[in-house]
């Protein structure tokens, strides 16, 4: 137990033990925190591992105010201890913790040296760290005791931690919570990215719209992350290749930039492995600053480099409608890539010692590669070249070794999210790397022709280059297929469509290439942590707290979903959670909202396919017929208003309030759209229930779940192609209903917003933004009439109350541990090393 007493009978100074790592910078601040003039007793924690056995091991004195002085941690001035120095002190405690797990757990790899995991990935959407580090530590009590000593709520401390903007959104979350699962699960494995300093924007919303700021995170620093000033690699952009009378090729001149590693320690969950996500920051060398043109007055040319460097971790997906953005984009790119193979290379080669020297056949047995998505494509000719070019194999062996080494997760169907990079960009920034790209299209075009003469006619769309004359480009996409020895879509309908549409051709070729892996979400995070209400009757209610890294357990909910103290107490933690929210959004947008009406929320990144345009026209017409009532009409309706808030700013921090607060939600995108998605996993997990289409992971959910606990609407993922060449045809007959919203909306209702620009695009048979291509005419009927379903089960507190308590119950396949597991038996062929 960390306690502290005042006792005025001490002489006036302060007593202290020798502090343990757990908690040496937090009673740095404690020191602070206390006047001088103040007598106090410390008992600090001391080292067990586990967090559990606290003890008071004795004291010793700081006779002077000099000594004092001196002990004090340098981030803050010594003389205040508001809330964000209790944050600082208690997250350096914490980080102290992790480091020492961190060192332990990368020993014992490099004791056993088993196969490891590197997961490449432009986003990471981590969220705030404390609370989970604390929580997986299972330290949560102890520090939340500590603070309390200190005159803080742990609560309030939380606050003041700014979610690190190194991601977007669903793409960047799961590969958080991979790497949560991976380090629960024991699995040796690394996460790479980027230190962006300003993340995407931070959002606003005013009178005029959105408006766009840098995001705030690393104005003063993050105590999560370690500097690794020895972890630093050379990367190359521009220039040209040598060709040597030997034939050997090498990639020479340019701008060379050094990647610097930093370091965020990833605890699992009750577990002494601590793995890390290593982040770059692009930094110029010394040497590249001109002092001379520095003194000459030339100061912009003399920190050219510099400045270029900079540009590269600066914001996460740059503007690209500019050759100068594609170029930065691409930089950003090859930057993860190249820092994150030679940093494997370097690590691989490090186990050399004499006779015991490796073998470059052996590379696959120890490391794999997985790409989340196609933005970190360049590993591929960047592992060709390093081997090629800095390691002397030839062709076939280094195909043969990165091809065995990298895999390729495939998050999405639509054309515009595979990315396709300009040809002439390419030679322009990478030179080396397209003459390898174009050798590795070359050899696929020969194989082809030879081998599967029949395919022959489908090469244009198979190969990797598209030579149009108009606006020749590398196919991303089709690089990782061809290259990668497995493939994955994120949930089952999404692997279907890959197999039998968008790669289908490939497929007749690798038939075994090609997987499914149906996303998950941390249960930590996304239940335990964030809803500790609903955590606690669970936990209760099961008789164990094994569901937290045994998800399948939530299935025994089921035995009791009619009991009727089960629906007592679920009911008061959901009412616990939508007063949170309550009160965050009254805080942040002046909006009050009564905590006993149902929240129906809907959490997606603005685009056509989620449909949020649907949503806001069922909105619009309930609101019609709303104003339309009597007052005894309204008397007699379960709904007597309707109110419609945008939070702005969403991120982690915010869906952790959210979520648990949420009693329907929407997931309606047009059915085989959605790759998966996972805010509904984290929904359902919680209890809310699901409006939706059959798209992405909805299917999965419906399907464990039960049916009769979904509100289904909307066309299927096979009728769509029909629908759309129907409406070609002048087929569609639109539903009054969805006419009288459009109706409503244009006679400035609304305001004097032009909206028919809007308006239109769901408008006429086909053309460019033109046609309803997303179907939002077609489901609107069968939508709202999915919503008086809802309102219907509303009205039944005891159905609904039910149908809650099984949404949790059937969310046990949606572990991120679930798909981490499938992920190391059946792609990367890793085991779990954990630390004795």
């Amino acid at each position: 137990m960390f306690t502290l007493s005042v006792r005025p009978s001490l002489p006036k100074y302060l007593i202290y033990k020798n502090f343990g790592p757990l908690i040496s910078r937090i009673c740095h601040f404690l020191q602070v925190g206390l006047e001088i003039e103040e007598y106090a007793t410390v008992c600090s924690l001391n080292r067990n591992i586990q967090g559990k056995a606290f003890a008071h091991e004795g004291l010793e004195k700081i006779s002077t105010h000099d000594d004092y002085r001196r002990s004090q941690c340098p981030h803050f001035s010594p003389f205040k201890f508001e809330p964000e120095q209790a944050y600082y002190a208690t997250a350096d405690s914490v980080r102290d913790r992790l480091i020492q797990q961190w060192n332990e757990t990368y020993l014992h790899y490099h004791k056993v040296d088993p196969k490891q995991t590197y997961y490449f990935s432009m986003e990471y959407l981590q969220g705030r760290a404390l609370t989970n580090a604390i929580g997986n530590l299972n330290i949560q009590d102890a520090y939340a005791d500590a603070l309390t000593k200190l005159g803080h709520e742990l609560e309030e401390i939380v606050e003041q931690e700014k979610d690190a903007a190194l991601g977007n959104g669903g793409l960047g979350r799961l590969a958080s919570c991979f790497l949560d699962s991976m380090a629960t699960l024991n699995l040796p494995a690394w996460g790479y990215g980027l230190r962006y300093r300003y993340g995407l924007f931070k959002q606003r919303i005013t009178k005029a719209g959105q408006e766009e700021i840098a995001d705030d995170w690393l104005e003063k620093f993050s105590p999560w992350e370690v500097v690794r000033h020895d972890v630093v690699f050379p990367v190359r952009f521009f220039g040209q290749v040598e060709v040597h009378p030997s034939g050997f090729r090498q990639w020479v001149g340019g701008e060379v930039v050094q990647a610097l590693a930093y370091d965020v320690p990833i605890p699992g969950y009750k577990t002494r492995n601590t793995i890390s996500l290593r982040l770059w920051e692009a930094k110029a060398s010394v040497e590249d600053f001109n002092l001379f043109q520095f003194n000459d007055g030339q100061y912009e040319s003399a920190a050219q480099l510099h400045s270029s460097a900079q540009q590269i971790c600066a914001v996460l997906y740059p503007g690209d409608a500019t050759e100068n953005g594609k170029l930065l984009r691409l930089k950003q790119q090859f930057f993860l890539c190249s820092a994150s193979l030679q940093d494997i290379i370097f690590r691989f080669k490090e186990r050399e010692t004499g006779k015991d020297s490796r073998q470059w056949s052996e590379f696959p047995s120890k490391v794999a590669v997985q790409l989340n998505d196609t933005h970190p494509t360049l590993a591929i000719p960047e592992l060709m070249r390093l081997l090629m070019d800095n390691e002397g194999l030839g062709w076939d062996e280094a195909w043969d070794v990165t091809t065995r080494t990298i895999a390729y997760t495939n998050h999405t169907v639509l054309p515009e999210a595979l990315e396709k990079w300009s040809q002439a960009v390419m030679w322009k920034l990478l030179p080396r790397h397209m003459e390898i790209i174009e050798e590795i299209d070359k050899r696929f075009i020969a194989m082809i022709r030879s081998t599967r003469p029949d395919l022959e006619s489908k090469l244009p769309s198979m190969c990797i280059l598209d030579n149009n004359t108009q606006k020749p480009v590398v196919r991303m996409a089709n690089l990782c297929v061809v290259s990668g020895h497995t493939v994955n879509g994120v949930a089952q309908l999404h692997s279907d469509i890959l197999t039998s549409e968008l790669f289908a051709d490939y497929v007749s070729i690798w038939p075994t290439k090609f997987q499914n892996k149906t996303n998950g979400i941390t249960p930590r995070r996304w239940l335990r942590f964030c809803n500790p209400e609903l955590s606690n009757i669970i936990t209760k209610w099961l008789k164990t707290d094994q569901w937290v890294t045994n998800l399948d357990l939530l299935a025994d909910l089921r035995r009791f979903a009619d009991n009727a103290d089960l629906q007592a107490e679920w009911e008061s933690a959901k009412m616990a959670n939508k007063q949170r929210l309550a009160q965050y959004i009254l805080r942040v947008t002046g909006e009050s909202i009564d905590p006993n009406s149902m929240f129906d929320i809907q959490v997606k990144r603005i685009h056509e396919y989620k449909r949020q345009l649907l949503n806001i026209l069922g909105a619009v017409y309930r609101y019609k017929k709303l104003k339309e009532m009597s007052p005894e009409e309204r008397k007699n309706t379960y709904f007597t208003y309707l109110k419609v808030v945008f939070i702005p700013n969403y991120n982690v921090s915010v869906a952790e309030m959210l979520i648990p607060g949420s009693e329907l939600s929407q997931h309606i995108s047009t059915a085989g759209m959605e790759a998966s998605g996972t805010s509904n996993m984290k929904f359902a997990l919680n209890g809310c229930l699901i409006i939706g289409t059959l798209d992405g992971a909805n299917v999965e959910i419906r399907e464990e779940i039960g049916e009769e606990n979904f509100f289904l609407f909307g066309a299927t993922a096979d009728e769509v192609p029909r629908l759309r060449k129907e409406r070609e045809n002048g087929l569609f007959k639109p539903d009054p209903r969805f006419e009288e919203a459009k109706q409503f909306i244009r006679t400035g209702a609304f305001g004097s917003y032009d909206y028919n620009p809007l308006l239109e695009t769901l408008e006429g048979n086909s053309g460019y933004a033109r046609g309803d291509y997303f179907l939002v005419g077609h489901d609107f009927p069968s939508y709202m009439d999915a919503q008086a379903r809802v309102d219907e089960a509303y009205k039944d507190r005891k159905r609904w109350t039910k149908m809650s308590i099984l949404s949790t119950a059937g969310s046990g396949k949606f572990s991120s541990d679930r798909t981490i597991a499938q992920y190391a038996t059946e792609i990367w062929n890793i085991e779990g090393c954990p630390v004795p």
